[in-house]
């Protein structure tokens, strides 16, 4: 559990540095050139990340039951993850949806944190989905006192909205179906009942 956990402190950390001190950040991107300083987040990032997967692939040969949840909560999961992609999209997609929700990729942290919270009641679980619940909170609530700085993306278009509801349905489908099995280890559903 302790991989999973320093995972979740490195990556969860630098992304956190703009909600603790937001001028701290501003500081070093001056004094390290922006260049470098993405180089430095993505590295962090990377190894915290890298530290996650690990940590959570690693709990599962010693598993700690916290909650059983209830069958029916994997169906309201599944409900909850129908938006998810689509929102994920639609931060890089300038359209509607993104002018709408402002956050979109909060929305779809909070949304995929939440749901996997429902399905899954391990020890693992709840410190990986929790902690980036509470991150997505935090940020969502940090950002309401601070500029956001703008997210690259595509240019702006009529057709973002449509490419973001359709490509990210297809995404759903394809990671329920398939990749959610292949990169995870467990299918959310059982295809062919």
């Amino acid at each position: 559990m302790g991989v999973l956990i320093l995972g979740l402190i490195l990556f969860l950390a630098m992304h956190s540095i703009s909600i603790i001190n937001e001028p701290w950040r501003d500081r070093q991107v001056a004094r390290m050139g922006e260049g470098p300083w993405k180089i430095l987040y993505s590295l962090v990032s990377l190894v915290g990340f890298g530290l996650i997967v690990w940590g959570y692939g690693l709990s599962r040969y010693d598993p700690v039951p916290l909650y059983l949840p209830p069958a029916w909560l994997r169906h309201i999961a599944l409900l909850l993850m129908v938006p998810v992609f689509p929102l994920l999209l639609a931060a890089y997609l300038p359209g509607r949806i993104q002018a709408k929700l402002k956050h979109p990729m909060l929305a779809a942290v909070k949304l995929w944190a939440f749901a996997h919270l429902l399905a899954n009641g391990m020890l693992a679980d709840v410190l990986l989905f929790g902690a980036f619940l509470a991150w997505a909170v935090a940020d969502r609530i940090s950002l309401k006192r601070r500029i956001p700085r703008p997210v690259d993306g595509a240019p702006p278009s009529k057709w973002n909205d449509w490419i973001a509801v359709i490509g990210g349905l297809a995404l759903y489908v394809a990671f329920v179906l398939w990749l959610h099995l292949w990169l995870i280890g467990v299918s959310p559903v059982t295809v062919g009942r």
